[in-house]
């Protein structure tokens, strides 16, 4: 087996495919929103880059933008209603109200009092969902992989 040397072309492909893997395992559901696990995750993620370039910059998508996106695809397979997400998309609800700036796939947030609730995966998937455009959402509906793109591609021209 290669050892992988510090600053090897290939410690970037480790990274991204053992590392950042087990970073991003069950992020669709655990999207840590304190302060401290964000920058422990983060932590991990600098050291590896300044492994593979020298450098803390690495040009890698960062992985609260990932934990979105996934956060984002799941939600919309419960929209859509798929199997294993039925459960929460049969208590999404239509909103009372749409404006002009709104999308017709818009979600009624539910009001939450506690922390927990604020912070939850439905309540923060929802508001993110809401604030998508039109253009993001679409109307293919069952195709995940054509609505991940999408969301991407504007996450990505809304970092810029």
């Amino acid at each position: 087996m290669c050892i992988v040397k510090k600053g090897n072309k290939n410690t970037s492909l480790a990274y991204t495919s053992l590392v950042r893997l087990i970073l991003e395992y069950g992020a669709a559901c655990w999207d840590p929103y304190r302060e401290c696990q964000i920058n422990a995750l983060y932590r991990v993620q600098n050291k590896a880059a300044k492994f593979a370039h020298h450098s803390v910059g690495s040009g890698w998508e960062s992985l609260a933008q990932g934990r979105k996106i996934a956060r984002m695809c799941a939600l919309y397979k419960a929209y859509i209603g798929e199997r294993a997400w039925k459960a929460i998309g049969d208590m999404l609800q239509a909103p009372s109200y749409l404006s002009r700036v709104d999308h017709y796939w818009k979600i009624r947030a539910r009001k939450q009092r506690t922390d927990i609730g604020k912070c939850s995966f439905v309540h923060r998937s929802i508001t993110d969902w809401n604030k998508l455009p039109e253009v993001a959402v679409g109307t293919s509906h069952g195709k995940t992989h054509i609505f991940k793109t999408r969301v991407r591609k504007v996450k990505t021209s809304e970092g810029k």
